[in-house]
């Protein structure tokens, strides 16, 4: 593996303390790292929830869990016509969950994983990167329950990196890279924790 291939844990700490995020070209499996300006975030005061998507949730029809199929979520996201998560990227955030600082928030239905999503947290900060779905409002409700978790535990940052028709339902603005480095100062060393 060549060292623009290296992905190691503490290179993406590193890279995430300074704004930076890493995709993978799918062409060339090459590490291309990221620091959008401007940048989207989602205001944890102002998510977006549907009526319908509330009513889906109040329906019950998915169990939520965490952390308890981390490789399977970011195996499922990465299912996908030429997709920035590489067998590289794949690798280094699954040795990010083992050390407690990557996260997945999962989607069941009948006993089989239908959604879900995965991100990075560091202090006060949670980094999403990737979301799928196999079944209408799967990915969206384990969104509602990420929010809800960050709110519960004192986070106040959620980045979603770049906006898309997606994430902006959900209610993520854009915001120039300068104020996105003053709120991550603010709050990459607080002392909360994800778990």
């Amino acid at each position: 593996m060549s060292a623009l291939n290296l992905l190691v844990p503490d290179l993406l700490v590193i890279g995430y303390r300074n704004g930076f995020f890493p995709m993978g070209d799918p062409t060339t499996g090459d590490i291309q790292w990221h620091r959008p300006d401007p940048r989207a975030i989602i205001p944890l005061e102002d998510i977006r929830v549907s009526s319908s998507l509330r009513a889906t949730i109040r329906k019950g029809l998915f169990t939520i869990t965490v952390d308890t199929a981390f490789h399977e979520v970011i195996t499922a996201c990465a299912d996908r016509p030429d997709c920035w998560i590489t067998p590289a990227v794949i690798d280094a955030y699954t040795e990010l969950h083992h050390l407690g600082l990557a996260h997945s928030v999962e989607s069941w239905h009948e006993g089989r994983l239908v959604g879900g999503l995965y991100g990075v947290a560091l202090g006060g900060a949670f980094f999403g990167e990737s979301m799928f779905s196999r079944m209408n409002d799967a990915s969206k409700v384990s969104f509602v329950a990420l929010v809800q978790r960050l709110r519960e535990r004192g986070f106040s940052l959620l980045d979603t990196q770049y906006i898309n028709d997606f994430t902006a339902s959900l209610g993520a603005i854009e915001i120039s890279d300068a104020l996105y480095q003053r709120m991550l100062e603010a709050c990459i060393d607080d002392d909360v924790s994800f778990r």
